[in-house]
Order: structure tokens, then C-alpha cells, then sequence
């Protein structure tokens, strides 16, 4: 995708598919705020001016070849392995987030536990009263260290949403690993962020 016209295209796209504007913003890599002016937008041809201020990261030249995304998985999984000796799970933040982390773990030898976002199920309105949940197919978190693996941070709600959710079940996050940050940050509620790109938007964008 080259230009915002692609983008509400594939926005678009996902609409009709019925992914949920949680989902396409997950699938863009854009926040939800982004996503809804996108899908708004599907029927308006060019893009009208305004919009969020926000960037899209298209990493699919790394996560649709095996070889590339371990080469980058082994760099995340590098910096990851500075930040604690004894970790022995990974947990990946679904969708785009599970394949990077599973290869993280491959890298660092530890289990694997996956975590679906309350994005996913996110339309319109509050997204407080909504769940995220960890996978029955993978391993507990309880009583462990972890690091916590995504693609990209945004806005930085799914990563401290994520990060709750595993002190909820008593486990404990040692690192956050991460290919692109948006925002620019160094921890996330006391926990360190480790990423290969900051991404960082300087002025307005006009």
C-alpha cells in the first residue's frame, strides 16, 4: 500500500469481509481512531483532506517470507534477551503479533502463550465494558515471567491492556518486544519496551 487511498481501499476491503473496525485497525497497524475515518471514508474517491494524524507501518515484505521474519525475530528476540535470565514464556498479542512471537520464542527456547486484544471485538463507542482473553491452546501465564511480544505500538492501550491482563493471572512481564513504536516510549506501566524501529511523527503533517 502506497498512499491513503490504499488504505481506505483495503479498510474497505475488510469491511465487506466483516472484520471489525478493532480488527482492520490491528490489520493496518493504525489505531481505531484511524480505522473508523478509514472505513468511513471506503465510499469517498480521492481521500478527502483532514484525517488523524497518525502512520501506518506496512511490514508484510518481512511477515510474508519465513526466512526474513526469523531474521528479524532473531534481532527482536536479541534485545528481548537482555531483560532477565530465567524467562521461559512468550506471549504474542494477536493477530499480526502471534507469528512474530512464536518465532521469538523459538529464538529464546521458551513456551508460548497467546493474547486476543478486546480491539478485536471493538465498533463503535466505549471499548471498557468489552473482554480480551489468552488462548486455551497455548501455555499459563500464572506465576511466570514473560516477555510480551507485537508488532507495533500505537497508541499504547493494547500493550497496557495486555500487560494487565497477565498480572491479572499472576503472571509477571518482564519485557515488551515490539518491530515498530509509534510513540516513542521507553516502558509501559514499569516495563521496559524494546523495539527494532521508533517511529516518530515530527509537526503536523500539513
Amino acid at each position: 500500500m502506497k498512499n491513503v487511498d490504499d488504505l481506505i481501499e483495503e479498510a474497505r476491503s475488510l469491511a465487506d469481509r466483516g472484520f471489525s473496525k478493532g480488527e482492520i485497525a490491528d490489520e493496518l497497524n493504525v489505531s481505531r481512531e484511524t480505522a473508523s475515518w478509514l472505513v468511513e471514508r471506503a465510499g469517498a474517491t480521492p481521500a478527502q483532506g483532514g484525517g488523524p494524524g497518525d502512520i501506518h507501518v506496512d511490514w508484510s515484505a518481512v511477515g510474508r517470507d519465513s526466512s526474513r521474519l526469523g531474521n528479524v525475530a532473531a534481532a527482536l528476540a536479541d534485545l528481548l534477551s537482555k531483560k532477565g535470565e530465567d524467562v521461559d514464556l512468550t506471549v504474542g498479542v494477536e493477530k499480526a503479533g502471534g507469528p512474530l512471537a512464536t518465532t521469538v520464542a523459538t529464538e529464546l527456547d521458551t513456551d508460548l502463550a497467546t493474547y486476543t486484544p478486546r480491539k478485536h471485538q471493538w465498533e463503535e463507542g466505549s471499548i471498557e465494558n468489552l473482554e480480551g482473553g489468552f488462548s486455551r491452546n497455548f501455555a499459563e501465564v500464572r506465576e511466570r515471567e514473560c516477555y510480551i511480544v507485537d508488532d507495533t505500538i500505537t497508541s499504547g492501550t493494547t500493550m497496557q491492556e495486555t500487560i494487565d491482563a497477565v498480572r491479572a493471572r499472576g503472571g509477571e512481564p518482564v519485557a515488551c518486544g515490539v518491530l515498530a513504536d509509534k510513540r516513542g516510549v521507553d516502558e509501559v506501566d514499569g516495563v521496559p519496551v524494546y523495539s527494532l524501529l521508533q517511529v516518530i511523527r515530527v509537526g503536523d503533517g500539513a
